[in-house]
C-alpha cells in the first residue's frame, strides 16, 4: 500500500513522484474522489494511465467497512494508492486504521510524502520549531478543559480549525493558556490569498470575531518553563523532603537532580554543607 500527499493548496507543489504514483495506480482510495479528479484534470493526468485506476471513496463515515476492503484487495495482491483531499492521509484525515491493519497483516506500506499544513504553519508562526506537538482539531464539548490540560504543554502546539468555530477556539485558549499567549492564525496556506496572522491569543480571538474564511492552522507557543530553584539551600531542601518521605539520601540526590536538571554533583555537594 501506497500512501499519498496532495498539496495543500497550490497544485504546482506536487511532486513528480506522486503524479507518477497517480498515473501508474490500479485502485485508488480517496476521500473525495471528484476533487481528486479536479487535480489530475490540473496536473494534466490520466488517472491509472491508459489501463484507467478504479477509484473508491474512503472517507470517515466509511472508514472502518472500506478498510476492511482495501485490506482484502492488498492481501489479494493488488496495490492500492490512498490520497486524503489535501496533505498525508492519516494526519487528522481517514488512513490511520488501514495503516494498522497493513502492519498487523504484515502488509507492506510505503509512502510518497508530500506537503502538509502542519509543519509548513509551524514554520511560518514564528514560534520555536526545535520541539512541537500536533493536536489536529479540538473537541466541539469541554473546550475549556481540554485547553486548560495544555496549559503546562512546553512545546510548541499546532492545532486545524474550521473557520466558523475559530473564534470560539481562540477565546477559549486565551482563557485557559492566558491571553498574552503567544500564537499565529494561519489561512489558506499555498494559495491565492495566504495569510499568516501574529498575534497575542486575545488579540487573535478578537479578530477571529470578524468574517474569517478558508483552510486554518493556529500555532500556539508552549508555555514558558517556570523558575527553578537552583540555590544550594533550596537543593538541600529538596533533598531533605525527598529524604522524610522515605528514600534514602543517595535515590534522594539523583531523583532531585533529574527533577530539576541540574548536575547531580552540585546536589550532592548542597546536601552535605
Amino acid at each position: 500500500m501506497t500512501l499519498a500527499g496532495l498539496p495543500i493548496g497550490n497544485s504546482d507543489d506536487a511532486p513528480p513522484r506522486l503524479l507518477h504514483a497517480l498515473e501508474g495506480a490500479r485502485i485508488i482510495a480517496a476521500e473525495d474522489t471528484r476533487r481528486l479528479r479536479r487535480f489530475a484534470a490540473r496536473a494534466g493526468l490520466r488517472l491509472g494511465g491508459d489501463a484507467g485506476a478504479r477509484v473508491v471513496s474512503y472517507f470517515d463515515a466509511n472508514e472502518p467497512r472500506r478498510a476492511e476492503e482495501l485490506l482484502a484487495e492488498l492481501l489479494a495482491g493488488r496495490d492500492v494508492l490512498v490520497v486524503t483531499d489535501a496533505g498525508m492521509p492519516g494526519v487528522s484525515d481517514p488512513g490511520y486504521r488501514l495503516v494498522a491493519a497493513c502492519a498487523d497483516a504484515g502488509v507492506p506500506v510505503t509512502a510518497v510524502p508530500g506537503p502538509t499544513a502542519v509543519t509548513t504553519a509551524l514554520v511560518l508562526s514564528g514560534l520555536p520549531t526545535d520541539r512541537f506537538c500536533f493536536e489536529g482539531f479540538a473537541p466541539r464539548k469541554g473546550r475549556r478543559g481540554y485547553f486548560g490540560a495544555l496549559a503546562d504543554e512546553p512545546r510548541t502546539m499546532v492545532f486545524f480549525e474550521s473557520p466558523h468555530r475559530l473564534a470560539a477556539t481562540l477565546a477559549a485558549m486565551a482563557e485557559a493558556l492566558g491571553a498574552d499567549r503567544r500564537a499565529a492564525v494561519c489561512r489558506e496556506l499555498t494559495k491565492t490569498y495566504e495569510e499568516v496572522r501574529r498575534a497575542p491569543l486575545g488579540e487573535l480571538a478578537e479578530w477571529a470575531r470578524g468574517e474569517v474564511r478558508g483552510e486554518i492552522t493556529v500555532v500556539v507557543a508552549g508555555s514558558a518553563p517556570a523558575e527553578v530553584p537552583r540555590s544550594p539551600e533550596d537543593l538541600a531542601a529538596a533533598v531533605a523532603e525527598r529524604e522524610a518521605e522515605g528514600a534514602s539520601r543517595k535515590d534522594a540526590i539523583r531523583e532531585v537532580a533529574r527533577a530539576l536538571g541540574v548536575p547531580k554533583r552540585d546536589v550532592y555537594d548542597a546536601a552535605h554543607r
